[in-house]
């Protein structure tokens, strides 16, 4: 392999990468949303700055990928804190829990999305739309919603899936110190709502020492939505770099 070759890799293994190197296009992506209120001090020691904390909400989701341009067939689940950055509102993306191993890839060294190993899932059981999450052996998130009970405002819907999403990207160096170290943002504005429900919803979460989805605890659920979409992921930009501060 020449030099110039090398250089265009996007990922490793060299003679066959972790990913594929394309925009990803989701169809019929499916979310099971809960909003609910939780301790604020715990939200407070978690959100890192230059972000605030805009209210004490998060957002646990399970995300249903059947159909996916390069990725395939996966689900992924997760917890999303209510933000605020330079006057604008959004989430930060604490922690993504995935099922396929070229998603988390991806991910991880294209953009920054904070995924490691997890079993999702989301499913209807007779009237009831579930969403659970294993970490190994144990169950450690079950979200309930009644399925299709009230249909929710499509704007309102695309809203949810549009709202500004923060992350951090750290890259280490070799010898172990940071490399890259950044707060970024992206936004999804390319997405259609095919569907959008409303309903009573409830979450439980156990507590475990590499899933910690209980340290945020459920004090109050806010809200509940179960979306169907198509939409693709736009690239991430940084908005500050700790190494530079």
């Amino acid at each position: 392999m020449q030099k110039e070759d090398v250089a265009r890799l996007v990922t490793t293994p060299l003679d066959s990468p972790a990913y594929a190197p394309t925009r990803y296009r989701f169809t019929h992506r499916e979310y099971l949303n809960i909003y609910y209120r939780t301790d604020p001090e715990a939200l407070r020691r978690l959100v890192p700055e230059p972000l605030t904390v805009a209210e004490p909400v998060v957002r646990f989701e399970v995300m249903r990928m059947p159909d996916t341009t390069g990725l395939g067939d996966y689900t992924e689940a997760g917890q999303l804190i209510s933000v605020e950055h330079e006057g604008e509102r959004g989430e930060f993306n604490l922690a993504m829990y995935v099922d396929s191993v070229p998603a988390i890839s991806s991910g991880r060294e294209l953009s920054a999305y904070p995924k490691k190993s997890g079993a999702p899932r989301l499913y209807v059981d007779s009237d009831t739309l579930v969403g659970t999450l294993d970490y190994g052996t144990l169950r450690v998130a079950t979200a309930t919603m009644g399925y299709k009970h009230h249909a929710l405002d499509l704007d309102a819907a695309r809203a949810e899936v549009c709202a500004p999403n923060f992350m951090l990207k750290t890259v280490p160096h070799y010898d172990g110190t940071p490399r890259i170290c950044e707060l970024v943002r992206t936004r999804i504005t390319d997405v259609t709502v095919h569907s959008a429900f409303t309903g009573p919803a409830r979450l439980e979460l156990f507590g475990h020492a590499l899933a910690p989805l209980a340290d945020l605890p459920v004090r109050e659920v806010v809200r509940a939505s179960h979306l169907v979409t198509d939409l693709s992921l736009n690239p991430v930009e940084p908005v500050y770099d700790y190494l530079a501060a």
